[in-house]
């Protein structure tokens, strides 16, 4: 596996700083219900309070605060502060969606080499109470009134479908080559103690499931829950001093709305930094034991195959033929099962994939834990707007050394 050729230019300014000094402990699950009676405040709440427990701190020691969730209402990290007793010096609240857990990591990692805050919760969490995904769902129709609204477009299904056609008809994929990936991800989720799919899914049974919005059947869409997801971003001799394990940042990216000249997408922001990520990194796409992409629909999955390098444009139908992506596989997909098998708990859903991976380098994978992990990448996808998503990130990870 190479870096796809036409990756596009470095990202303007250079090589970036790196992120030595900086350590990623602690992943924590709240486990996810399909409904809840409870808010998103207090999904929030129960991961911050996995996140002291863990790590063997008080709440006073953590001067750091990232927060991503839909559900709460007028609220945002601000009010959480009042909420929670925090008084930190630094407070980011990241409304990016399926990116917004690699988005919380670099501005939590730059936090702590700048002397801004030394302990930094990154917490994402939405509740499913009666109502609330449906005022989600609303919004879509206020991002673009003039393009959506009066087509009575009521939520994602529908701008998947029409992703998911294109990109069909321009590659040739067959619903089948989509398939592959997601029972390959079911079969992942049945070692995952909080997935919510507990029953086993074969290809047959993924082709037959009955359609939602063509092309897009059943097993292509999250199921919405309630849940949330969270990590502490520290320095490393912090870490080390409370006995943590640890993994440290090997590169980020960060774009948003790349490639607005593309009719329909068909790549993310991650083409655009694909090269200045790697160079980062100082690896390229072969050396990750596992890959934990944002999954909300089969289509992005392929995307980001393509975008990160793992094969060129257009060819991760062929990709996915030649490949295993169970845990035990040639290439590790989605360990925990993805949101298309544990369930998609709001903003936490941007999450899942960060906090698996801090698992997986962790050695706390149980099991669902690859086999000698010590190179991970996560990216994520996030905020789509009728026809196309709007921000793209990604994280290679490392385990650090004990």
């Amino acid at each position: 596996m190479t870096v796809q050729a036409d990756a596009g230019p470095a990202r303007a300014g250079g090589r970036q700083q790196g992120y030595d000094g900086v350590a990623v402990v602690v992943p924590v699950t709240v486990p996810y219900q399909r409904f809840s009676g409870q808010t998103a405040h207090w999904w929030l709440g129960q991961a911050l309070r996995q996140l002291l427990q863990g790590a063997g701190v008080d709440k006073c020691e953590v001067d750091g605060l990232c927060v991503s969730s839909f559900t709460l209402g007028s609220d945002t990290a601000v009010g959480l502060v009042q909420h929670f007793g925090l008084s930190p010096r630094f407070l980011e609240h990241i409304p990016m969606g399926g990116a917004s857990g690699v988005v919380a990591l670099r501005r939590a990692a730059r936090a702590i080499q700048a002397g801004d805050a030394q302990v930094v919760a990154c917490i994402a969490g939405d509740t499913n109470q009666a109502g609330s995904f449906q005022e989600t769902i609303s919004q879509f129709s206020r991002f673009s009134q003039d393009a959506v609204l009066p087509y009575g477009a009521g939520g994602p299904n529908a701008s998947f479908a029409l992703l998911t056609d294109h990109y069909m008809r321009r590659y040739g994929a067959r619903r089948e080559d989509f398939g592959r990936l997601c029972v390959a991800q079911r079969d992942n989720a049945l070692r995952n103690p909080h997935a919510l799919m507990k029953k086993p899914l074969n290809l047959q049974q993924y082709m037959e499931a009955r359609p939602i919005a063509d092309p897009i059947h059943l097993f292509d869409c999250v199921m919405p829950c309630a849940g949330a997801e969270g990590y502490l971003v520290m320095s490393a001799d912090r870490a080390r001093q409370l006995g943590l394990p640890a993994a440290r940042i090997l590169a980020t990216q960060e774009r948003h709305n790349a490639f607005p000249e593309d009719d329909i997408q068909y790549r993310g922001g991650w083409a655009m930094d694909c090269e200045a990520f790697y160079a980062q990194a100082g690896v390229g796409p072969d050396a990750a034991d596992f890959f934990e992409a944002y999954d909300d629909y089969p289509v992005i999955n392929f995307m980001q195959l393509e975008d990160l390098g793992f094969c060129a444009k257009g060819e991760a139908a062929a990709f996915v033929r030649r490949n295993d992506f169970t845990i035990s596989g040639s290439l590790p997909f989605n360990t925990s099962g993805g949101q298309l098998s544990a369930g998609q708990a709001g903003a936490a859903g941007g999450y899942l994939g960060l906090v698996q991976a801090l698992r997986q380098l962790t050695g706390q994978a149980g099991a669902m834990q690859v086999a000698q992990a010590r190179i991970g990448l996560v990216s994520g996808f996030g905020m789509i707007n009728y026809d196309r998503g709007l921000c793209t990130a990604a994280a290679m990870l490392q385990r650090e050394k004990a």
